[in-house]
């Protein structure tokens, strides 16, 4: 159960022929019943390499809520130019960090988001080994206390902490542009911060981050919408310069209070701008290792379609309409045609505006699929791209035409963390 990404693809852009493509991954599975996940090699291998080529001299930490599998991080993480996994709970980051027989731990594990979960808290603060790999998420002194309440500071190891700095843009007369991450959003609210934690018995201030949503997040070339793209690339042209400014003087205040570690920014659709920025000491990625479609919206990159998923035929419910069976794999996020499952292959396909993919049938429509047949199988590409290991056990491993391997999901290794 590993797999190798040292080595770029011999040949790049084969899945840029969809025609050749998606057929090899049918001759591929054709033993294989669906529904099923596959990851081609060689479109993983071209991602990993193209995210690092993409951040220049910056390491990548690797967000593991966009991959979801052991094995696809062990992997990355044997590249040059990885380092570190940004977790997205505290149960999921300890599970890394301890590691077992069939993976080594993950040494630098940072938490991306604050935790309340009392029970990985204690586990965390009575182990000298998981305290030493483990950074946690705080944005308030509320955060410190809940984790005092559970483990106090005399009684346990000292915490690892990193401080979560709000990279939204906030115009005048526009309003909240971005996520709602962090309540610290100025340089003096972070050194108001990094003054309490570094006062505190039992934490040591080792990081910041700071998630640019609105720029790494959100495509400048969306379809057929010359106006939105427009509006897009308007407000990430002001918001990088803002945020240049700000996080430097954010990083440099908190800096003054205590030595950090690392200067985590960025994700897979910012890694040029948030790697130029002098502040930051490392960027995030992790979608643009598998490629889901929300990422095809970008101009900057075109990452490969790695991963992807087949649905069987069951039924014939019209000349030119046939059912699948489940599919309603749906991304998180605002609701939109963006977050439904893409079908890409047979050619031209659609889903249909009355059903969309549902949790046990989905019916497309189109002129392919009077060809298709009971039996026959559609792939699919999801939209966010760790979102499809939460619906399967393992993918499947292919390189040209050649199912090559199995590896586990989390879900296939019995862990569900959200």
């Amino acid at each position: 159960m590993s797999i190798d990404l040292s080595a770029p693809p011999e040949r790049p852009g084969t899945w840029e022929s969809p025609d050749e493509y998606w057929p090899l991954l049918t001759e591929a599975t054709a033993e294989l019943d669906p529904p099923l996940a596959v990851l081609d090699l060689d479109a993983l291998a071209y991602n990993a390499h193209d995210l690092r080529r993409r951040a220049g001299t910056t390491p990548v930490r690797v967000a593991s809520k966009s991959v979801r599998s052991r094995a696809v991080l062990d992997a990355v993480l044997a590249l040059d130019g990885y380092a570190g996994v940004l977790a997205y709970t505290l149960a999921e980051a300890l599970w890394l960090a301890e590691g077992d027989d069939l993976y080594p731990p993950v040494g630098d594990v940072v938490v991306a988001y604050p935790t309340v979960d009392r029970a990985a808290i204690a586990r965390l603060a009575r182990s000298p080994e998981l305290a030493a790999r483990v950074t946690l998420m705080v944005d308030s002194v509320e955060q410190l206390d809940l984790v005092d309440r559970v483990a106090p500071a005399r009684s346990r190891e000292v915490l690892r902490v990193c401080l979560d700095l709000d990279a939204s843009w906030r115009p005048p007369g526009l309003g909240h542009l971005g996520v709602r991450r962090s309540p610290i959003h100025t340089a003096e609210q972070a050194r108001v911060l990094a003054e309490a934690i570094t006062a505190r018995q039992g934490f040591t201030l080792v990081g910041l981050m700071s998630y640019e949503a609105q720029i790494a997040g959100v495509g400048d070339a969306v379809p057929g919408s010359r106006l939105r793209s427009g509006a897009v690339r308007w407000v990430q042209r002001r918001s990088k310069q803002e945020l240049l400014d700000r996080r430097r003087s954010a990083v440099a205040a908190v800096r003054s209070i205590s030595d950090l570690e690392f200067v985590n920014g960025g994700g897979t659709g910012s890694l040029e701008f948030t790697s130029s920025d002098p502040s930051v000491t490392e960027v995030a990625a992790g979608s643009g290792l598998f490629g889901s479609h929300l990422f095809d919206s970008y101009r900057a990159f075109s990452p490969a379609p790695a991963a992807s998923f087949a649905l069987p035929v069951v039924r014939k419910a019209a000349p030119h309409i046939v059912t699948l069976l489940g599919g309603g794999w749906i991304a998180s996020g605002p609701p939109g045609k963006d977050r439904v499952p893409l079908p890409v292959w047979p050619q031209g396909l659609r889903l249909l505006p009355a059903e969309m993919a549902g949790e046990v049938q989905t019916p497309v429509a189109g002129t392919a699929a009077a060809t298709l047949r009971v039996g026959d199988r559609v792939w699919f590409r999801h939209s966010k791209a760790g979102e499809l290991s939460e619906h399967v056990d393992e993918f499947t491993v292919v390189r040209r035409g050649q199912a090559v391997d199995e590896v586990p999901t989390y879900r296939g290794e019995g862990k569900a963390f959200l």
